[in-house]
């Protein structure tokens, strides 16, 4: 609501929405396409929550970009993946429920938003020696977008994570980002990389922002962009504090708006959309391992990501399920202090699969395929901490490797290191001896562990984790290393570097439990009437398994129009 407009006392609308992520959104823009009058209410000052920090990536299987390219498969090939990915946590009325809507749902917002995708169709699924497994076809992302054409809602939507950014400007994954890896070796990448950040140099005089979109914040600005050409209604600065109800049906919500109390009323339903738990300390320490009081752990979400969601839920008998694999999506993350006192929080996402890096322990043993699956990385560094010791790993690296990759928020060349290596984040010796004793590290164990490495390595081998071994550790390596392996390569040319890495997440997977159609449950799991739940504050559809990068906005989304679609009462897919 925008600041000069009077404060109200109440609303009425048939659709109440509490979070403005990807799954609130969806629920939003598909209600309001059917003919409900929605409102979505954003405790944060901005919309998006975690969605607008994220890569942006969705994993639906069997999508229209994927058929369009003749990438054909039969729906029970990723339910085959599910199964076995999941096993005990399979819950096949959701995993049936996500898999035949996930496809209607990116037709959907192709035919009638302005929400348009790319594909990721070269993406493979992350553990390519599951029945099932995909070698590709099962991603999209949101399309690159210029925020001019969001009109005067751009300076109420969230900007990209400024430690996932190069002063302001988001790199899309793809194309995007290996320009930017290969500026120093490509004539025609660094013409790319000058041309695009010149134009952002520009954008930034003109706008004081980025203005061209990629990534989550693309996903956000075309999600909300549809919400307001559909009639959506957003209040921004607005906690729900309680959910109202009338002979058990929930039918609305007490919000606090800029201070002031707020009544909305909903004809037929409130979505709980509000971003899970990740920064709520008591659930955490309650839930999560290795997490004594509740502080140990490095939530990528912005901070109003702290409950609120299941806490309304609870309230009216709904129920939270924590009885899956993992209650965390387990991201591996890095502290970047800045001069002036704050504390960013850096994702491993990209680095940690390239030739000539390694994750260690205190006693400078490996531990993991560094090339696997993020949450693979944290979940093996939880479990393989010995008891008593601090929870991390480093990455290590040499001087070859920063150079071209960079490690973490310190960027590859030409960008400088002296701002990393002052403020502590980027450690630095001459010596692999002298690396682990800046970093608390057994000497002998790095350069035993570095020396046993190497050897191997020569030959682009990884006999003790089979680094490079499949297709999705292939992936994240480099195509262009002149190796035999993408992902492999010696560590030896000094000066060496670490960073140390901490267990983080991108979201929470324990939530409300709901059925196939997002319907909240109580205790005797029947549908609580008038509510429903979708992204972290809905229990994961995959069980707190992690069987693919975008397994939590793919099923976001759909469920949000699976939401969308129910309160709506709408029946043929459109």
């Amino acid at each position: 609501m925008p600041a000069d407009t009077p404060p109200l006392s109440s609303l009425d609308c048939d659709v109440l929405i509490i979070g403005s992520g990807a799954a609130g959104l969806s629920a939003a823009v598909t209600a309001a396409w059917h003919g409900q009058k929605v409102v979505v209410v954003e405790k944060d000052a901005v919309f998006g929550g975690a969605t607008a920090w994220s890569g942006g990536w969705m994993w639906v299987p069997r999508n229209p970009l994927a058929r369009r390219a003749g990438i054909e498969e039969d729906i029970d090939q990723p339910r085959t993946y599910l199964r076995h990915e999941l096993g005990e946590h399979f819950n096949a009325s959701l995993v049936e429920a996500f898999l035949q809507n996930g496809p209607h749902m990116v037709s959907f917002f192709e035919r009638h938003s302005s929400l348009q995708f790319a594909d990721g169709n070269a993406i493979p699924d992350m553990h390519d020696s599951t029945p099932g497994a995909a070698t590709g076809g099962h991603q999209v992302i949101a399309a690159p977008y210029d925020a001019r054409e969001v009109g005067a809602l751009l300076p109420r939507l969230r900007r990209t994570m400024p430690e996932t950014s190069f002063m302001g400007m988001p790199i899309m994954a793809g194309a995007d980002l290996s320009a930017f890896l290969s500026m120093t070796r490509s004539p025609r990448a660094a013409l790319y990389v000058a041309r695009r950040f010149t134009t952002h140099l520009y954008q930034l005089a003109r706008y004081g922002r980025a203005m061209h979109l990629v990534n989550g914040v693309a996903l956000v600005a075309r999600l909300a962009k549809s919400a307001v050409d559909l009639g959506v209604h957003l209040i921004e600065s607005a906690p729900a504090t309680r959910l109202l109800t009338d002979a058990d049906r929930v039918c609305g919500a007490e919000v606090r708006h800029n201070g002031t109390p707020l009544t909305i009323r909903a004809r037929k339903a409130v979505v709980l959309a509000a971003g899970g738990f990740a920064h709520d300390i008591e659930r955490r320490r309650a839930l999560f391992p290795r997490t004594p009081t509740g502080h140990e752990h490095l939530a990528l979400p912005p901070t109003a990501c702290n409950g609120d969601g299941l806490r309304l839920g609870e309230a009216v008998g709904a129920v939270l399920k924590t009885d899956l694999a993992s209650p965390v999506a387990w991201a591996p993350v890095s502290r970047v202090p800045y001069s002036d006192g704050r504390v960013g929080h850096f994702p491993h996402i990209i680095d940690r699969g390239k030739p000539g890096v390694i994750g260690v322990l205190k006693n400078g043993q490996r531990f993991v395929n560094e090339a696997d699956g993020y949450y693979q990385y944290t979940s093996a560094m939880v479990e393989a901490a010995a008891e008593g010791d601090e929870v991390c790993s480093w990455l290590i690296c040499d001087h070859r490797f920063q150079r071209r990759y960079g490690l973490g928020f310190a960027r590859p060349a030409p960008v400088p290191l002296f701002s990393v290596l002052r403020s502590g984040y980027l450690k630095r010796s001459d010596s692999l001896e002298g690396l682990a004793r800046a970093c608390g590290i057994d000497p002998a164990g790095l350069t035993a562990t570095v020396a046993t490495f190497n050897q191997h390595a020569r030959q682009g081998e990884d006999p003790a984790f089979g680094r490079g071994s499949t297709d999705f550790n292939r992936r994240s390596g480099d195509p262009t290393h002149t190796g035999p392996n993408p992902c492999v390569a010696p560590i030896k040319h000094g000066p060496f570097y670490a960073v140390k890495v901490e267990p983080g997440c991108f979201g929470t997977f324990a939530g409300l439990t709901t059925n196939d159609q997002a319907q909240v449950l109580d205790a005797q799991q029947q549908p609580i009437p008038g509510l429903y739940a979708a992204g972290c504050d809905m229990a994961s559809v995959m069980g707190g398994h992690y069987p693919s990068g975008g397994i939590n906005l793919g099923p976001a989304l759909t469920f949000g129009y699976i939401a969308g679609r129910h309160i709506a009462g709408a029946s043929a897919y459109e």
